[in-house]
């Protein structure tokens, strides 16, 4: 009998400890926010340890970024760590972190960052244990750019890379059901595609109407960047003479009036 006592209480003790060391996303939830935001942005996933630990900072702020799958950034006085996907972009400024704001920055933001990020801070526990305590749930969604442009033969288009991220760009014409590649990043300058030597943009020179099609900007994981569909159309007359009048209006004088 005195043998299943014991072990009765062995039992209750070590729920008593998991419980006490166990994360506390136990306690009540937090809202969840959402933040969405377009390729190569920045982003703030806002964070505030106050709400779960009170006006007093801890001796050591010690705070951590999670996805379900993997930490992302971590900050414990001078030392920090980022996931390899997240190197140069994460960053949580220090110099706010012990007034409360724990929010992680990330810059040059992705598609693939899209997901859940929860936040942490590290305190002491008991018997010089640590405990994480869960302070925000974050859900971020990245998207690609998307526009629709028309140009007149002979014309430049100008596509937004938008990130260097970004390393290929994909062409499907008007009339066709394949895709082709169009740029790498890794290639040349052409005749006809340079790409800006400082700028994240690409210029297709002097547009044809076989260039009438779909235009999408591909990240290494194949995600898209952005979305350009371009129509090719012969300007009016009207347009015309505006665009001869805009360039040189010396030629036309500058009371002429156009009606379109």
């Amino acid at each position: 009998m005195q043998t299943v006592r014991r072990r009765q209480w062995f039992f209750t003790l070590c729920c008593f400890l998991v419980g006490r060391l166990a994360d506390s996303s136990s306690l009540p939830s937090t809202r969840l926010l959402s933040v969405s935001s377009k390729v190569g942005n920045q982003v703030v996933l806002p964070c505030s340890w106050k709400q779960r630990l009170g006006d007093v900072a801890p001796p050591a702020c010690h705070i951590q970024w999670k996805t379900p799958l993997d930490t992302v950034f971590e900050l414990r006085g001078e030392q920090k760590w980022q996931a390899e996907e997240f190197q140069g972009r994460a960053e949580v400024p220090e110099e706010r972190l012990e007034s409360g704001d724990c929010s992680l920055i990330i810059s040059d933001v992705q598609v693939g960052d899209t997901g859940r990020y929860e936040s942490f801070m590290v305190v002491d526990g008991v018997r010089a244990t640590k405990t994480r305590v869960f302070i925000q749930s974050v859900k971020l969604s990245v998207v690609d750019h998307k526009s629709l442009q028309s140009l007149g033969p002979g014309e430049d288009l100008v596509l937004d890379l938008y990130t260097h991220h970004s390393v290929r760009v994909v062409f499907q014409g008007s009339n066709s059901s394949q895709w082709s590649d169009l740029w790498m990043r890794e290639d040349e300058n052409s005749e006809r595609l340079v790409k800006h030597p400082l700028r994240e943009q690409l210029t297709i020179k002097q547009i044809k109407y076989s260039d009438e099609g779909t235009y999408k900007v591909l990240d290494a994981q194949g995600l898209t960047v952005s979305t350009v569909r371009l129509s090719v159309e012969e300007k009016s007359t009207a347009q015309k003479v505006y665009q001869t009048h805009l360039e040189n209006p010396e030629l036309t004088g500058e009371k002429q009036t156009f009606i379109f």
